[in-house]
């Protein structure tokens, strides 16, 4: 069955919407707003419909060609139809739509509330990191691939245009040298992990294996020769959507991965987490030290300016709480910037992070490891927070729980704008009134969009 359908708008995924001729929603692969396109009916329940084009009938305006003739496969660019002015229209509406629809607020305060996304000045060639999962072809051969979403593994391309220049081709080389070092045999490995930076010339690469007896010395010199990392390590976990790690051993090189961030130099730990895009995680940073500070962006203090941003907002005497901080990327500069900072973090490795990151940076942060939900209620009276929580949100009670703190403004930094949504109503049902609303985006030719919000108390 297919239909003519025109594409009115971009979902949050990789879809376009249009209506079917019976006025039913229909999600559209393949497509971008402003097409008129043949579409194939894949799926019909009884309020909306899946689709795919079977033919284009006449191209949006939007439409670019496309960079990476992989995209479709590996869903690593699922918007690199659409040009990048409209993508970043398009990340706007679906923060504007989540607070409209999820969090139920006005339309009018709305658009007054949510500022153009800040854009990336790199478009492809941005990602610092790669995640390759390992499966045997038809053939048995090793592969190295990517998860679509909701499919099967499907084999790399040879270059990744949207990683930077140092792993694009990393796919290639990787696959090739572990199929050497594995031979006839198996190693175990079900995972790769590569992150590289421009800015410090790091490149780490993170085998994930079983445990168990394991080639060291032959797999690190092999992937020397292959790429050149300035760290390898293996990390031994079960496989499986749970992965709990078990041990981090270190193959050659430094056992870490370093990045520059706002002048700041930070070392991560696999399998601890780091913003893939460095340059536009900066702008996380200014907007939330902004927010922090109760100033207002003017002439002089854009989001690109993060070179002088330790020195502008300085935040002597206020108490801080960072949690789900990670390695310190919001404690870290607002450390530098004189804020008695407290950071929360559950993850053994990030914490660990943490505290080398803050000596090196020659400041103290006071460190916790544990839960959030947890940990806050003892942290006492707080001047602000800063709260970065995984895409499901915060958890039940964590935002009574920073109501009760009293912070004058808190500062939520979400990767899900549904998820960011249903906490800005738990948020203002506490007191807390949402002010500032700045999507950034950290990945081009991706539905996905960072969001720094700031709430003040009422």
């Amino acid at each position: 069955m297919t239909e003519q359908v025109v594409i009115e708008r971009m979902s949050y995924g990789a879809q376009g919407i249009g209506r079917l001729s019976s006025g039913k929603t229909v999600f559209v692969d393949g497509a971008v707003p402003q097409d008129t396109v043949s579409v194939v009916i894949d799926q019909e329940k009884s309020s909306f419909a899946r689709g795919h084009v079977d033919q284009i009938l006449e191209a949006s305006p939007l439409r670019v060609p496309c960079t990476c003739a992989h995209g479709a496969l590996c869903g690593g660019c699922p918007w690199q139809a659409l040009s990048y002015e409209a993508q970043l229209e398009a990340k706007r509406s679906n923060v504007v739509s989540a607070l409209t629809r999820t969090a139920k607020m006005d339309p009018e305060l709305v658009e007054e509330l949510v500022r153009p996304v800040a854009g990336s000045k790199r478009q492809w060639g941005y990602r610092n990191k790669l995640e390759l999962t390992c499966f045997n072809d038809a053939s048995g051969r090793l592969q190295l691939g990517f998860h679509a979403q909701g499919g099967d593994p499907t084999p790399a391309p040879d270059l990744c245009p949207v990683a930077v220049k140092a792993i694009q081709k990393a796919p290639k080389a990787l696959r090739g040298s572990l199929r050497f070092a594995q031979g006839a045999g198996d190693l175990g490995i079900f995972r790769v992990g590569v992150r590289s930076s421009v800015r410090t010339r790091s490149t780490e690469v993170a085998l994930w294996t079983s445990p168990g007896a394991f080639p060291r010395a032959s797999v690190a010199k092999t992937l020397q020769s292959a790429c050149s990392p300035t760290s390898t390590v293996r990390v031994l976990a079960d496989p499986g959507k749970a992965r709990k790690v078990k041990k981090v051993e270190v193959l050659s090189g430094k056992g870490f991965w370093e990045e520059e961030l706002c002048g700041t130099r930070f070392m991560t730990s696999a399998p601890a987490f780091f913003q893939v895009n460095t340059a536009q995680a900066e702008k996380l940073i200014a907007e939330v030290m902004r927010g922090i500070a109760g100033v207002e962006r003017g002439p002089g203090n854009g989001l690109d300016d993060v070179d002088q941003i330790i020195d502008e907002y300085l935040l002597e005497d206020l108490r801080v709480a960072d949690l789900y901080s990670g390695g310190g990327t919001f404690g870290l500069p607002l450390a530098l910037a004189g804020a008695d900072v407290t950071a929360v973090e559950s993850a053994g490795a990030s914490v660990r992070d943490l505290r080398r990151n803050a000596e090196n940076a020659g400041v103290y942060v006071d460190v916790i490891g544990g839960d959030t939900a947890r940990e806050l209620p003892a942290l006492g009276h707080l001047d602000a927070l800063v709260v970065d929580p995984p895409r499901a949100g915060l958890a039940n009670g964590v935002v009574e729980s920073i109501a009760a703190a009293g912070p004058d403004r808190v500062a939520y930094v979400s990767c899900d704008p549904q998820t960011w949504a249903r906490d800005v109503v738990r948020f203002q049902e506490n007191g807390y009134q949402l002010t500032r609303v700045q999507p950034v985006d950290l990945f081009p030719q991706t539905y996905h969009c960072e969001v720094a919000s700031i709430f003040a108390r009422c």
